[in-house]
């Protein structure tokens, strides 16, 4: 009679163990299956020469309408935000953006398209070598995308070592475009923050 109890609670015992590991694989399956919080996979900011305008903007969705008149627009609206500029270039250049750009997540990269009606420049560290000690701005036409950012390309990325980059800010994970007015070593302009309508499209890398 004691070893038949004994095999009893032997049989609950592990019964009971059983029931626990099924217990906690059932919970981390519905775990799992939980959609979890949507995390943003970009923020956006715009800037006019050395001054950011507005807040970073967080994007979720796959796809985001950047402009300054858009009707039946959805999206962020550059119109909307507060500017202390004064200066004619930036208020010509601000009203020529138009209908402005829009920006895709597709699984391979970031595409940029511009719905405007006057070209954009954009600088990408996935547009060109990333050894490259100087990137390359890129001239993107009316009706035109590229592909800014690249999710592959992306990951061989790495932190320059040389000293003389250490100086400088890294942007391996932004994106830098500008509307109207190009910079660089073809441009008088040799510098973003000189350019008078630009954003900054940075990518959450996590």
């Amino acid at each position: 009679m004691r070893g038949h109890s004994l095999k009893l609670y032997q049989g609950m015992f592990r019964l009971d163990i059983i029931k626990k590991f099924f217990t906690v694989k059932v919970i981390d399956s519905q775990v799992l299956q939980e959609p979890r919080d949507r995390s943003h996979w970009c923020m956006v900011a715009y800037w006019e020469e050395k001054t950011r305008v507005g807040r970073l903007y967080s994007v979720q969705e796959p796809s985001l309408d950047i402009f300054y008149d858009l009707p039946q627009g959805n999206g962020f609206c550059l119109r909307q935000l507060n500017s202390d500029n004064k200066s004619q270039l930036v208020q010509k250049v601000r009203s020529k953006i138009g209908y402005g750009i829009q920006l895709t997540r597709e699984v391979n990269g970031v595409w940029v398209y511009n719905r405007s009606s006057y070209p954009i420049f954009i600088k990408s560290a996935t547009l060109d070598n990333p050894n490259s000690r100087v990137l390359l701005v890129h001239k993107v036409f009316p009706g035109f995308s590229i592909k800014a950012f690249d999710y592959e390309k992306s990951y061989s990325l790495q932190r320059p070592n040389d000293h003389e980059f250490m100086q400088q800010p890294w942007t391996g994970f932004t994106v830098q475009i500008s509307f109207v007015k190009g910079w660089g070593q073809c441009y008088t302009r040799q510098f973003i923050s000189s350019c008078p309508c630009w954003l900054e499209v940075i990518f959450n890398n996590q």
